[in-house]
């Protein structure tokens, strides 16, 4: 439930009005879950992963044995600060969601709708689950009202009437409109969907405090910086998000996690364009440092376009200090191997030369 400096408790729900304007509702937009089996971005799937609950860098699952299932349908895993939390809220709360999701089906039908127009990913729309159940009636402590819990001046500012005997915020059409556009208002401004969960609970100043006192835009590394009750919506979002979509998605990773994941999957994509003959006559060299695509390619005689097909992102990854598993043929393999200091010294002169763009 929303709130702004304070703790909210709800208060009394009133009857849940009917819904309108159904007859134009086009269907769900597709789930954005990731696909299944195994997924290379997370390295320690299907390895014993008991002692990373403080690695932030690391994913498990929340299967009993914390181990990797390919058989269900779930592959990304779940942020490690998150797990306790999110298989506390499935225990208390799963039955409940589980019977939402047939009583909820026309409530849901209307938001991926509405969230589709303004371009939002349809599982947003649990936002409105953790905020009011789904209660067009429910009316916070603070004055947050409706299914998804907007603020008078809020739904004023996105042309919602508030005061006398109407209230648009209890209308599931009006108020999801307004919400869609606070939510890409908030997208806009913080570009991560765990940073705009808790900006829509807590205000944006709060999370733009959080970030600057942390000198991060990582939730989980200024979760902190927040109010207790902020902390858990967001928690609560990725929760509900496993719930209803069996898995993880976009909207349930930070900004660089899913840029990492993006990266990922363009490899995955990559791999899966080589025929039988290239994966045949090709290795995979892992490389560090600041090397380069168009000096590793003039160095070992190699079309540019070639390399950079078998090899998407290279330039970034390096540029970024990571690692890559760089592709080439089995001789030019070779040859870098034995030439690799001497290309290393020319890509490094050649940027800072600017004869090559970082």
């Amino acid at each position: 439930m929303r709130w702004f400096g304070i703790s909210i408790n709800s208060s009394v729900s009133v009857a849940r009005v009917s819904l309108v304007a159904f007859a134009f509702v086009a269907g769900a937009v597709g789930t954005m879950s990731f696909r299944e089996g195994m997924d290379p971005l997370f390295g320690r799937i299907g390895k014993d992963t008991s002692d990373l609950s403080n690695d932030k860098t690391a994913f498990k699952s929340l299967f009993t044995n914390n181990r990797f299932d390919p058989s269900s349908p779930y592959s990304a895993q779940l942020n490690p600060r998150a797990i306790g939390f999110v298989q506390d809220y499935i225990r208390k709360q799963g039955k409940e969601m589980e019977r939402m999701k047939t009583w909820g089906k026309p409530y849901f039908d209307l938001y991926d709708n509405i969230l589709s127009q303004y371009g939002l990913p349809k599982e947003m729309k649990y936002l409105s689950v953790i905020e009011s159940h789904l209660k067009p009636g429910l009316v916070s402590w603070a004055g947050a009202a409706g299914p998804w819990q907007l603020m008078p001046y809020e739904a004023r500012r996105f042309g919602l009437r508030t005061g006398g005997m109407l209230d648009e915020r209890t209308d599931y059409y009006k108020s999801t409109h307004a919400a869609a556009r606070l939510i890409k208002e908030l997208y806009t401004e913080f570009g991560d969907w765990l940073l705009v969960v808790a900006a829509y609970n807590g205000g944006a100043g709060r999370v733009k405090n959080a970030i600057k006192k942390t000198g991060s835009r990582d939730f989980w590394d200024l979760q902190y910086y927040l109010p207790e009750e902020t902390r858990t919506h967001v928690k609560k979002f990725i929760a509900t998000h496993f719930i209803f979509e069996g898995s993880g998605g976009w909207t349930t990773m930070t900004a660089e996690e899913t840029e990492l994941h993006k990266a990922s999957l363009a490899k995955m994509d990559a791999a899966e364009q080589l025929t039988a003959e290239e994966m045949a006559n090709t290795a995979v060299v892992e490389v560090s440092g600041r090397y380069h695509s168009v000096v590793v390619s003039n160095q070992l005689l190699m079309d540019i376009q070639q390399f950079n097909k078998w090899n998407p992102g290279f330039d970034k990854t390096l540029a970024e200090g990571k690692k890559y598993p760089m592709r080439l043929s089995k001789e030019r393999a070779v040859v870098f191997e034995a030439r690799k200091g001497q290309i290393l010294i020319e890509s490094v002169r050649a940027l800072l030369e600017g004869r090559i763009n970082g």
